[in-house]
């Protein structure tokens, strides 16, 4: 057994669910203790936090909060914000809360304060996003831009998309933005068939500047843009690079003034503070750009500074441990009520998946607990009329988190109120449920007689959810929401004990794709792999 899994904490949370969690009935909680909605809820700002609607006694939570004094979590965390290098196979800090760092204080990677180079790669980004949202900045032809494409892949392509999305009320209205990852190349056509070239401008990002999928995105679009433009001289008032290579990058032909850096303690999938959030500042302005970063701080100060038993990612954290370890829930959907949000599922999917999806612990050693869940999920009420149904009524344990602003960015008639309606319904359904006594009510005399119908239309309830309520999705609640659930995979990572912070799953395919693509250059039969991969290999060449 692990150390984990062999604790008096594990043990004693093992047992309270044996004893207490299997025939447990929140709607009888509910019923008893008039006081759980306030005893189960919290707040940060704006932000409503409640959790009543889980499987939780008032037992539960100080019994798991014993896990985040097993885990040491509070070490954990100071080394994090302090500079430390806590991802340890890769020997690097892990500093995504220092780029939206509020505060005066310095912040350390070994003797140096990083501080100051982020603020002044913040003040260039400012610099350079007024400029070009002025008008200013003027492409090959003398016109201004009108169109943003950003190409990267992963967190150089998910955290943009998600908060550019969420924001489409903040930004300039003629002003278009596009995001192309995928190498497929009908991703980039799509995108090259909207836009002129004498006004677009693309970002490229890329850490190290040789990214496949990236930089195969990258210079077809260079292609494209010089098939219109007068002559390579034109790129530098084109396109600009996201990266720590300067050399790849002046190679490429982007003027290395206009490079953005961000550095090897920036995590991929942590990297939107950073200058890969150049699209967003473009798209609504620094202005609320930095006030994404503020969002982002509060959430930083909370989790760093408020008691457990009172904070929200480490109460999050624990919830979703009880239920993939204890009630061994493979999965985690989110749902929010915000067709502005409908990004943010795909983005706190890499957050969580590539962050804790791991087999080893810190020790190199196999764990015997289930870490990572299966991250998934899509706005409401799209989602009521596609799989809610699974959720109510199927034979798998869904936690849900529910997502949603009081007041909308629009103002048409009706439609926030019935959406919020949905919002609301939806998470008490899923924890009532309804009986058999219920249903039969609902049913005249000759539906009652048939006992098929009458048992298809019970729900046995008691499923979980958590709810976010939020007064409006602004710059600052949309940072602090999105910090939130990276603390809560930190701290999910931290009392498995595993590294959050490397992808290694990543890696393999990649370097077998490479070994496959020369393979791909002729029509010779291929046999050096299994069976399976030999056989399309050599279909493909035949169908092509």
């Amino acid at each position: 057994m692990s150390k984990l899994t062999n604790s008096a904490e594990w043990k004693a949370i093992s047992q309270h669910y044996r004893n207490s969690a299997v025939n447990f009935s929140m709607k009888e909680a509910f019923k008893s203790d008039p006081e759980r909605f306030n005893k189960f809820s919290l707040s940060l700002n704006d932000i409503l936090f409640d959790y009543s609607k889980n499987l939780i006694t008032d037992e539960t939570l100080p019994l798991l909060l014993g896990l985040t004094q097993q885990a040491d979590l509070k070490k954990k965390t100071e080394a994090m914000f302090s500079g430390e290098i806590i991802n340890t196979t890769e020997s690097r800090a892990v500093l995504h809360t220092a780029l939206r760092n509020q505060s005066d204080e310095p912040v350390y990677v070994g003797d140096e304060d990083v501080m100051p180079k982020v603020r002044r790669e913040l003040e260039k980004m400012r610099k350079f996003s007024e400029f070009v949202r002025s008008g200013n900045w003027k492409g090959y032809s003398g016109k201004s831009i009108t169109d943003i494409v950003n190409i990267g892949i992963g967190g150089s392509d998910l955290g943009g998309k998600m908060v550019t999305t969420a924001l489409k009320p903040y930004a300039r209205p003629d002003l278009n933005i596009y995001f192309v990852s995928n190498v497929d190349q009908a991703d980039l056509i799509a995108t090259l068939e909207k836009i002129n070239p004498d006004t677009t401008l693309f970002i490229i990002a890329s850490k190290v500047f040789n990214t496949q999928e990236t930089m195969t995105n990258a210079n077809s679009a260079k292609r494209w843009f010089l098939q219109h433009a007068p002559g390579p001289s034109a790129i530098k008032k084109h396109f600009v690079a996201i990266s720590t290579h300067r050399t790849n990058v002046v190679n490429f032909g982007i003027d290395p003034y206009n490079m953005f850096e961000f550095w090897n303690w920036v995590g991929g999938r942590f990297s939107l503070w950073s200058a890969v959030g150049l699209s967003i500042a473009l798209y609504v302005g620094m202005d609320n750009f930095e006030e994404l970063l503020k969002g982002a701080y509060d959430a930083d100060v909370h989790f760093r500074t408020t008691e457990y038993d009172k904070n929200i990612p480490v109460i999050m954290a624990l919830l979703g441990i009880w239920y993939n370890n204890f009630f061994e829930a493979e999965t985690h959907t989110i749902l929010p009520y915000d067709n502005s949000l409908s990004q943010f599922g795909n983005y706190l999917q890499q957050g969580d998946m590539e962050s804790n999806g791991k087999t080893i612990d810190r020790n190199g050693q196999a764990v015997d607990y289930h870490t990572g869940p299966i991250i998934w999920g899509q706005p409401g009420t799209n989602g009521q009329h596609a799989f809610y149904q699974l959720i109510h009524q199927g034979t798998k344990l869904v936690p849900c988190d529910f997502l949603a602003p009081a007041q909308s960015h629009y103002d048409l008639p009706n439609h926030h109120d019935i959406l919020i309606s949905n919002y609301l319904a939806q998470p008490e359904a899923m924890m009532k449920g309804k009986t058999e006594e219920e249903v039969r009510a609902d049913l005249d005399a000759d539906q009652n007689k048939n006992d098929v119908l009458v048992a298809s239309k019970i729900f046995k309830g008691n499923k979980p959810s958590n709810t976010f309520l939020f007064r409006k999705l602004t710059p600052r609640t949309l940072g602090s929401l999105i910090a939130l659930y990276e603390h809560k995979i930190f701290v999910q990572g931290a009392i498995w004990n595993i590294n959050s912070f490397d992808q290694m799953g990543v890696e393999l395919g990649k370097v077998l794709a490479k070994s496959i693509l020369p393979e791909l250059s002729n029509d010779q039969i291929i046999s050096g792999h299994d069976s399976s991969t030999n056989g399309l290999i050599n279909a493909y060449k035949k169908l092509r």
